[in-house]
């Protein structure tokens, strides 16, 4: 055992308690962070605008303040960008994280002198919890590679500027720089393909322990490493043994992985956004990763199923209830207030508080009425492969409203790494436990207005040749498991098995 490896041991232990110690006393926690929210924000043109100074408590804050998104926000953060102080927070930002919008082209996330530290911490915390339940830091003395984005920043206005993976890459600590990899010249390679292969000469050789990133651009990293050197990943790398990921629902990846690496392994579940770090998984027994409720967030949330409506229901931290599909809605150290990120989340346990991520609430289907959503298409999928040797690379869904011929249904798009080998039946199970989850979906195939759902097969590599149709391949870019329109569908359609 090494030096470093011993002590990371007792510190660990240290650390967690200390966490513990503040998941244990949550609604204390969440107030604390509040109040000191709104007295910061006071100081800012957004709290006078908002009269923070009249705010006393949650209610205050609710009459004062509406659920907003970076539109909403829009007017404020273009003169946090364009260099005025004390706008959303005092003082300047640190950072500006950019990520693409939708509506909004490429946006600008302010990251503070106080949020940047929350984001550094939660993710060394969820390695240190890992640590103390399995007694064992032996991992730190091996190779650790986080797959992400270019570090190359620029400037903004005297504001550092780029990807929220590419910021935090400054703040390795120096204890880890030997063991980190690729090396800062291969990091900063922005075609994808091209730093893949310098990352795969660069880690073939080594003892690799730690291996990070979004599931779907990991997965290529190992098939390239397998197709250069015919050996699956746990014959290259014998001390690998848990996967850091973020970003998707892992489940579907998972067959597809262990069959890769060629031996069961641990995960660690990281909630980062580039609004801030909401939540890690603090173990392995347990489902769920624990809210970050003493990182500068105070939390809100909006039932799913009410969020279109005039008047949602609109509650904090000790309102909320398991099982329910959420919005979350952050106020943060950055000066983000009321701010919707788009992601639903379902609390899994509130002693103390954990949840998992369910989807996107842009991202749903209800065409006819069904609102299908990201948890239940998931589920449906895993539901079907379970048992089997099915693997499954990638996959998303959209509604098909205009058939040429008979009704309307869902078109399932699936890129298999190992195919079922009857796909109609495949499309039958998955389609039956769809109906099972979801009451509307179910009436709505029984009422004869959809037809069960078909699936198309997607080329070995025809995601990734989507992505880079549109610019967005590698780095953090993620495919939506659903949507509500074709325009996604309508690209994807090149890219299937003609049968």
């Amino acid at each position: 055992m090494s030096i470093k490896s011993f002590f990371a041991i007792p510190f660990a232990k240290f650390v967690t308690k200390k966490v513990y110690k503040w998941a244990k006393k949550p609604h204390a926690t969440q107030e604390k962070v509040f109040k000191n929210l709104i007295a910061k924000g006071s100081k800012t043109a957004f709290g006078k605008d908002h009269n923070f100074n009249t705010i006393k408590n949650y209610e205050d804050f609710k009459k004062q303040v509406n659920i907003s998104d970076y539109e909403g926000l829009r007017n404020y953060v273009d003169r946090v960008v364009a260099g005025e102080k004390d706008v959303l927070w005092p003082g300047k930002p640190l950072y500006f994280a950019k990520t693409s919008g939708t509506t909004s082209g490429a946006k600008y996330i302010p990251i503070t002198k106080e949020s940047m530290p929350t984001h550094i911490k939660a993710a060394k915390d969820a390695l240190l919890f890992y640590i103390v339940e399995k007694n064992d830091a032996s991992f730190v003395n091996g190779k650790m590679i986080f797959l992400q984005g270019s570090p190359v920043l620029e400037d903004k206005n005297g504001v550092k500027l780029g990807r929220l993976s590419g910021i935090a890459a400054h703040y390795v600590p120096n204890y880890l720089m030997k063991n980190r990899l690729p090396s800062w010249e291969t990091n900063c390679i922005e075609d994808w393909d091209t730093k893949v292969n310098a990352i795969v000469e660069e880690t073939v050789n080594e003892n690799m322990s730690v291996i990070s990133g979004i599931p779907s651009w990991v997965q290529m990293y190992f098939e390239k490493l397998i197709e250069k050197t015919g050996k699956p990943i746990a014959e290259l790398f014998p001390n690998f043994n848990f996967f850091i990921y973020g970003g998707v629902n892992f489940e579907p990846y998972k067959n597809k992985f262990e069959s890769l690496i060629g031996k069961k392994i641990d995960y660690i579940e990281l909630y980062p956004a580039s609004e801030g770090f909401i939540a890690y998984q603090d173990s392995q027994k347990e489902k769920g990763m624990l809210l970050q409720l003493n990182s500068g967030i105070f939390y809100e949330f909006i039932p799913a199923d009410e969020f279109f409506e005039e008047n949602p229901t609109r509650i904090s931290l000790k309102d909320v209830k398991i099982g329910v599909n959420y919005v979350i809605i952050l106020n943060t150290t950055a000066g983000l207030w009321g701010y919707n990120i788009g992601d639903t989340v379902e609390f899994t346990s509130t002693k103390p508080y954990r949840i998992k991520v369910t989807g996107r609430i842009k991202h749903f289907i209800s065409a006819f009425g069904e609102h299908v959503i990201g948890k239940e298409v998931e589920k449906a999928l895993n539901d079907a492969i379970k048992g089997t040797s099915i693997n499954i690379s990638e996959f998303t869904v959209a509604p098909e409203v205009n058939p040429k011929t008979g009704l309307p249904y869902h078109e399932w798009f699936i890129e298999f790494e190992t195919a079922p080998e009857n796909l109609t039946e495949f499309a039958t199970k998955v389609d039956a436990a769809m109906q099972a989850q979801n009451i509307y979906y179910f009436d709505l195939i029984e009422g004869k207005i959809l037809r069960p759902l078909i699936i198309r097969k997607v080329k070995k590599g025809g995601f990734h040749e989507y992505m880079k149709s549109i610019g967005k391949f590698g780095g953090q870019n993620k495919i939506p498991q659903l949507s509500d329109n074709r325009k996604i569908a309508s690209v994807l359609e090149n890219f299937i098995v003609k049968e």
